[in-house]
């Protein structure tokens, strides 16, 4: 694969990954959404369809990885690391993209983020945050515990994507990327309720870019003395992944 498929794949796929992703959780947050408040399962899989659709649309060009954990995960386990900045970048141009996109799928709503006149202090009346759609928040704020739930949670989705190209049957069939997709709608059921289960630093960290500057009004804050834990805890969880794969297999 050449540097250039590789950066356009992952900038698409990354876009189409984070489009469906800041999409669903825009549509459960929203007011005047048609399915806000429809809850975490919808969440779950929508974040699962985002990276079916994603992964599938960039294979051709790059493999699909869309996450810099698993192109770390991989590059420790092969120790080749020639393109991994390519991929890196790609990643971080698409997520910051599939955010904007988002944004203005739901423009009309993120625009009526404001308080009606005459109203007082019913909470349906109030502003809505906004970081959520975009990016993770932990549920009780504790850097060393969210640091430890997203690693865990991080290896849980890279160490069996590495396994899984083990698996004959699922490269012949092509369906790999269906498996994946499953894997991350389990790990945000089952592991994505402390953190919101960032488990890749592109799909945080650009849209927090994003979310800085977007003109939505009464957005609160974009919360940058947590951004590190969601970068971190992925890139650590991802090279321990790939350490633990190439030991053990």
């Amino acid at each position: 694969m050449s540097n250039g498929d590789i950066f356009v794949g992952e900038v698409i796929g990354t876009a189409i990954l984070i489009l469906f992703g800041a999409g669903v959780c825009a549509a459960v947050t929203l007011r005047h959404s048609k399915a806000r408040a429809s809850g975490w399962v919808v969440i779950a899989f929508g974040w699962g369809f985002g990276v079916l659709a994603g992964a599938y649309t960039a294979a051709p060009l790059s493999g699909g990885q869309l996450n810099p954990a698993v192109t770390i995960g991989i590059a420790v386990d092969t120790g080749k690391w020639g393109k991994v900045w390519v991929y890196l970048l790609g990643e971080m141009v698409g997520a910051m993209l599939g955010a904007v996109l988002a944004y203005l799928v739901y423009l009309a709503q993120f625009q009526a983020n404001v308080r009606k006149e005459g109203t007082s202090g019913d909470p349906d009346d109030e502003p809505l945050p906004t970081l959520g759609i975009f990016s993770t928040i932990p549920e009780i704020r504790n850097p060393v515990a969210n640091l430890i739930t997203e690693i865990i949670a991080t290896m849980a989705l890279v160490l069996p994507i590495l396994a899984f190209g083990l698996t004959k049957g699922l490269g012949e069939s092509g369906t790999t990327v269906l498996i994946v997709s499953l894997l991350v709608v389990g790990i945000g059921l089952s592991l994505g309720g402390p953190t919101g289960y960032a488990i890749n630093p592109a799909r945080d960290l650009g849209p927090r870019i994003v979310h800085t500057f977007l003109p939505i009004p009464n957005k609160g804050t974009s919360d940058w003395g947590y951004s590190w834990i969601p970068v971190v805890g992925p890139l650590i969880g991802g090279a321990l992944a790939g350490l633990v794969y190439h030991a053990a297999f």
